[in-house]
């Protein structure tokens, strides 16, 4: 059973309890959506400030919707495009402080001002990206990029 947690003022062990918090959720459990499904919704819970948090997968050589918390989204990107797609083909954590100062942003949601797209990467091979968006401009910082990239080595491990 999860309860959840409250958060110190310490961003460093927050994310270290964020990501022992998905290990223990998600260990025993094979099914990938679930695991995705559980993810996003710990995220939801852990971040303030934000409007969307989720996952695409990559399937046919483009990124599609996996399971997220938040309005509906676009279905469907590119690894041409947008932020999603740029993280996805270089394979690294991008932080965009301002949406609309980035060319190429997909604009799923008009309220979102700024965005973290971090790659998932297992065995060497793309398997989509997680990504946050939030309703304020210059939300996300390198040490969220850090501790989302803790948080998704755990996730590898469970699917």
């Amino acid at each position: 059973m999860f309860t959840k947690s409250a958060y110190s003022e310490d961003l460093t062990a927050n994310y270290n309890m964020l990501s022992k918090q998905l290990d223990a959720l998600l260990t025993g459990e094979t099914n990938a959506i679930a695991n995705f499904s559980n993810a996003s919704a710990l995220l939801n819970q852990f971040f303030d400030q934000i409007n969307w948090v989720g996952f695409y997968i990559i399937e046919d050589g483009e990124l599609v919707l996996g399971p997220f918390q938040g309005l509906p989204a676009c279905v469907r990107i590119p690894l041409s495009r947008g932020v999603c797609g740029a993280a996805a083909s270089k394979q690294e954590t991008i932080i965009v402080p301002d949406v609309h100062a980035y060319p190429g942003h997909i604009a799923c949601d008009a309220a979102s001002q700024s965005e973290i797209v971090v790659p998932i990467v297992k065995d060497g091979e793309l398997v989509g990206v997680l990504d946050i968006d939030s309703p304020i401009k210059d939300r996300f910082t390198e040490q969220d990029a850090e501790g989302l990239e803790q948080f998704i080595q755990i996730l590898v491990k469970h699917i």
